[in-house]
């Protein structure tokens, strides 16, 4: 037994030491987790302590279970954290479902809408609604800690970042946020030019969000103080992702990359359509655009391999293992290797708005089965798992 722990330690450091997740616990939590939208604070959409799922065994993948909501339309990806599912819907709700069997523990009324995602730290779940607040939930309990109201106009806003007691969100009033995560009181405010849809990614004391005034902003993550912008070609509503110094972002029809320091252009690479959600992982950045699948080198900006699938892609990429699982309009959640593209495993339902989050050898996704009109968070697993 001390051998396997050992075994499973090295395991773990070799994984971490490739590709540092930013806060998001340390190894013996994030194991069993995917607590925030795009996994980390980082935005990489890459989960690097996930060793049960792989190319050699995702083909085995069953449902395990499916949880019916109230409300049909789930455009809220799911996080995962203690055990544990979150996931919100459009009527309002955020569910908290066990992951293990899929019987709901508590269900939480907001005002509004919820189509962003939440996200777990601390014992504290964090999410925004159409409404114009962030709301802070005792995780297990489902009991109402504090509310923060933008006082900006009602609509889709972006999906919080925990990171050093902070929460970083953006708004329809054309700010970025940053309140007290214990309290939910104001630290600070930046105002952009237009709406801010991107849920921010925070690493080494920086924020980094895009709006829809064709900007990527960097702040200083203690202040809200501007340390320089980027302009691009087009509306910039996709959450960026940080790593090793770098970040990558799609807007208009390219995938940039630029130094997190300065915001000086290391490249772009133009896509055939409109350049959609990133994930980071192992030297490749994984893009979607229209029904297409890129993997381009992280550092060159080279193209490494082209999926092209039968209906478009929606939500993000999500990456565990050398696997890279995607969704699409048409209902089909789909695992291809990360490596070379090749498709792997695929499940169909009737219509997907959401993500796809990867934990402890599940899969979860939330479904909007459009032909019957119901709503559904999935749970796929491995039959001896």
């Amino acid at each position: 037994m001390a051998n396997c722990f050992l075994l499973l330690l090295l395991v773990i450091s070799s994984a971490a030491t490739a590709q540092q997740p930013c806060n998001s616990g340390g190894p013996t939590e994030a194991v069993l987790a995917w607590p925030a939208w795009r996994f980390d604070a980082c935005q990489t959409g890459f989960n690097p302590y996930e060793f049960i799922l792989s190319p050699a065994t995702v083909g085995h993948l069953v449902l395990d279970w499916r949880y019916r909501t109230v409300q049909p339309i789930v455009g809220s990806s799911a996080t995962v954290a203690d055990g544990l599912v979150y996931i919100g819907t459009y009527d309002g709700r955020l569910y908290a479902v066990e992951a293990g069997d899929g019987g709901l523990l508590w269900s939480y009324l907001a005002q509004g809408t919820i189509n962003t995602s939440p996200a777990v730290a601390n014992g504290v779940v964090y999410f925004q609604s159409s409404a114009g607040y962030v709301y802070a939930l005792n995780a297990r309990t489902g009991v109402f800690l504090w509310s923060f109201g933008t006082g900006g106009p009602e609509g889709d806003s972006s999906s919080p970042t925990v990171a050093n007691g902070v929460v970083y969100f953006g708004a329809l009033d054309r700010n970025v946020h940053a309140v007290n995560a214990t309290t939910g009181a104001p630290l600070w405010q930046y105002m952009t030019g237009a709406f801010v849809f991107a849920s921010p990614a925070v690493a080494n004391g920086v924020v980094y969000v895009g709006s829809e005034d064709f900007n990527m902003y960097a702040l200083n993550a203690s202040t809200g103080a501007l340390l320089w912008q980027y302009t691009t070609g087009g509306v910039v509503d996709i959450s960026p992702a940080v790593v090793n110094g770098v970040v990558y972002f799609g807007a208009d029809r390219n995938l940039y990359a630029l130094n997190a320091g300065t915001g000086a252009l290391l490249w772009k690479y133009m896509v055939a359509g409109y350049a959609g959600s990133v994930a980071v992982a192992n030297g490749v950045v994984y893009l979607e655009s229209g029904n297409n699948l890129y993997a381009v080198d992280a550092s060159s900006g080279e193209l490494r391999w082209r999926v092209t699938l039968p209906t478009e892609l929606t939500g993000a990429p999500a990456v565990a293992n050398g696997v890279v699982y995607v969704a699409s309009y048409d209902g089909n959640l789909i695992a291809l290797n990360a490596s070379n593209g090749a498709p792997l495993w695929g499940y169909p339902t009737m219509g997907f708005y959401s993500s796809p989050a990867v934990a402890n050898g599940m899969v979860y996704i939330g479904s909007n089965d459009g032909y019957e009109y119901i709503g559904y968070l999935y749970a796929f697993h491995l039959p001896n798992h």
